[in-house]
């Protein structure tokens, strides 16, 4: 192939746009860390341990990127040899023996060894020859069951794909797998450690490291068609796998990108895919553990095509060794016959187009077309360009603010505060840090207002006991983290009638949100960034100067006006409320000079909220996917203080806008309410998903 280190160096810096550069992939890695260092003890509670997987966990954030989760049973324990069965309390686990004989390289069969009560287990048995098996498609089949049942798991199009559950969110595709773990390695593993310690790569340190870690037993046979295929269970790496992603270089990592958007936005654009992204990961490994390419940024482009060459002599030979037991061939009963000879001759073609094959992909055409279009284009090299103080906030606060844990009761949020509390005293980076802060804040103010849900039926003396210690902890938590924390004291304030006590925290909060310096979103004001706060430690910058949305919990009640809001939200698979933060500030304004009869202040605000919907057009102040629900509290505002026909008119607006919160229905019912006291017909069509809808309004 004919190109230059110039397009290659060109393509490396724009992949670090697109994809990341070094400090930000670290960022999100060590923040992920985090999340699940946090969430141990819930899962060891429930009887068992959650991981994520996939390319959002190695640090892609790329549109394609998917969710992948492995979960697996803590009480069941895999050994290999019965002289192992001594390293477990046979009274308190499930024992299970992996058989690797008379099955498919990668493959082993699991066999029941002790008496068990658990459920899914039993449902899973088959005999055999007087044995109990564990059935991996029964297995699967009642996994799936539980998890499409489960109505406080957000999904849609949830189906069987291989050995996981696998559907869709509002942002992710997800691949959910349970299986068990192991700590032991079977005996045809030998082969791979010799290897490794042959081509030292892995160092051997990160051996060490995987095989403490173990692997996984995920439920789905062998493509080869036989009788005992139901029996066969495929051995995962995806723990290991992860760890030999985070120790390539990031010319590497890069690479590995680079073929996932070749994969995903030329290769299976339109074609049936017979390649997927595990092939690339697959690719990536062999060919960094063979040690032969140069991986430096001027010679990117001949890496991806000494990865491609892999690719096609892969297909060629009808083989595509897994990288830790080559004697599976990934390829078999798949890439055959028809589907074969169709394969190679699409991936010769796009081989033959050399570095034009890749301006058919949008992502790849928008970083090459103007170097090629322009001879004397020169774009900074990666080692030129400045990384500001105010790009790794941004990357940080993007990933705190995207990882929230997931609530689900008090006794949940105390152990995520025992975790929290635990981990503050390990050594942990800046980042790690202010993770546990956000943790640590966002857990004590939905924490509060659970206690606050729970203290109803309290005599009034509790009731004001009560009271007290949620204050505390919203006041607390607005000093852990961002000042818009701030924000939850004001809605803890309204909900308790207290309206003074709001609107002074209304007032300070408008002071802070104010600021030109404010890191919010992607359009913030860099310089300005740079000059007030630039040079405080990290803590201090985030205090003073990040912004983050407000997050409601739709199993929790927060204010009488946003309960339809949050009920039929939840109903429709969205778990919680995204809200900028100025728009709850200017909605707890509007209501509280509303309660205390100021009306021309509420007329007031409920004017500068609409002002900010219609010229925020930049998303500076509210985000595309929360314009849903503020053009929504634009109407209920309008609707409290009697401008009715402004209500509709701000109901209608938000049912134009992405339907990100699933707020539809409620604001279905709330047309319906205005039209009402309007005395009219109002006649529409709304389809849920759809970001068209037609009205038709008449008096009656």
């Amino acid at each position: 192939m004919v190109h230059s280190s110039r397009l290659a160096e060109i393509l490396f810096v724009g992949l670090c746009d697109k994809i990341g550069f070094p400090e930000e992939v670290a960022i999100r890695r060590c923040l992920l860390d985090l999340r699940e260092m946090i969430k141990i003890p819930i899962c060891l509670q429930r009887g068992a341990l959650v991981i994520s997987t996939g390319s959002y966990r190695e640090g892609f954030r790329l549109k394609s990127c998917d969710l992948d989760f492995m979960r697996w049973p803590c009480k069941c324990k895999l050994i290999n040899d019965m002289s192992q069965l001594g390293m477990y309390n046979t009274s308190k686990h499930d024992i299970i023996m992996m058989e690797d004989f008379d099955v498919p390289p990668g493959f082993v069969r699991l066999r029941l060894l002790t008496p068990t009560r658990d459920i899914y287990l039993l449902s899973s048995l088959v005999t055999v020859n007087g044995e109990a098996y564990l059935s991996s498609s029964l297995w699967r089949e009642i996994n799936f069951l539980s998890m499409a049942s489960d109505k406080s798991f957000e999904h849609n199009n949830i189906h069987i794909h291989g050995p996981c559950t696998s559907g869709s969110d509002k942002i992710f595709e997800f691949d959910h797998a349970v299986g068990f773990a192991s700590i032991i390695w079977p005996k045809q593993m030998r082969a791979w450690f010799d290897r490794c310690q042959r081509q030292s790569w892995p160092p051997v340190q990160m051996l060490q490291i995987l095989l403490k870690n173990g692997l996984h037993c995920v439920p789905i046979g062998s493509k080869i068609v036989s009788t005992s295929n139901e029996l066969e269970w495929r051995l995962s790496f995806s723990i290991a796998e992860q760890r030999l992603v985070f120790i390539m270089n990031h010319i590497q990592f890069l690479c590995y990108g680079l073929l996932k958007i070749f994969l995903k936005e030329i290769f299976n654009y339109k074609e049936e895919p017979l390649l997927c992204s595990y092939y690339m990961k697959t690719t990536m490994f062999w060919m960094i553990q063979q040690g032969h390419l140069r991986w430096c940024p001027n010679n990117l482009l001949d890496c991806l095509w000494k990865c491609f060459n892999y690719l096609i002599h892969c297909v060629y030979r009808e083989n595509f060794p897994n990288f830790f037991i080559p004697q599976n061939n990934m390829f078999i009963n798949s890439v055959v016959g028809g589907a074969r000879k169709s394969l190679l001759k699409q991936l010769y073609q796009y081989y033959k187009m050399g570095v034009s094959c890749l301006l058919l992909s949008p992502t790849l055409r928008s970083i090459l077309e103007p170097a090629l279009c322009s001879p004397s284009f020169v774009l900074s090299s990666a080692e030129e360009r400045f990384i500001g103080v105010a790009d790794i906030d941004m990357w940080c606060r993007t990933e705190i603010s995207n990882n929230f844990l997931p609530y689900r009761n008090i006794p949940d949020w105390y152990l995520y505060l025992k975790s929290i509390e635990k981990l503050s005293s390990f050594s942990l980076s800046p980042y790690q840090i202010l993770g546990i802060q956000y943790a640590t804040a966002e857990t004590l103010v939905h924490l509060a207002f659970a206690v606050a849900n729970a203290s109803v039926s309290c005599t009034q003396k509790h009731v004001y006991l009560l009271d007290r210690i949620n204050c505390n902890m919203i006041k607390l938590a607005a000093k852990l983290f961002p000042m818009s924390n701030l924000v939850y004291l004001a809605l803890y304030y309204y909900r308790t009638a207290q309206y003074d006590k709001t609107l002074h925290t209304v007032t300070l909060c408008k002071q802070r949100l104010s600021q030109d310096f404010n890191l919010y979103c992607k359009t913030f004001d860099r310089q300005r960034y740079h000059e007030v706060v630039g040079n405080l430690p990290l803590s201090k910058r985030m205090k003073q100067s990040w912004v983050i949305d407000i997050n409601l919990n739709n199993a929790l009640h927060f204010i009488e006006e946003l309960d339809l809001e949050q009920t039929l939200s939840l109903q429709n698979g969205t778990v919680i409320l995204l809200i900028p933060p100025i728009v709850v500030i200017e909605m707890l304004s509007v209501l509280s000079h509303y309660r205390l009869g100021n009306r021309s202040q509420s007329l007031q605000s409920v004017t500068d909220l609409k002002t900010l919907l219609l010229n925020d057009d930049d998303g500076k102040y509210v985000p595309s996917r929360s314009r849903d629900i503020s053009w929504q509290i634009l109407g209920i505002c309008k609707n409290t203080v009697g401008d009715f026909e402004g209500a509709l008119w701000s109901f209608e607006e938000s049912l134009m806008m992405e339907p990100f919160h699933e707020i539809w229905k409620a604001t279905e019912r709330r047309i319906r309410h205005v039209a009402q006291q309007l005395n009219i017909n109002v006649r529409y069509i709304i389809e849920k998903g759809s970001l068209v809808y037609a009205y038709s309004i008449h008096a009656s």
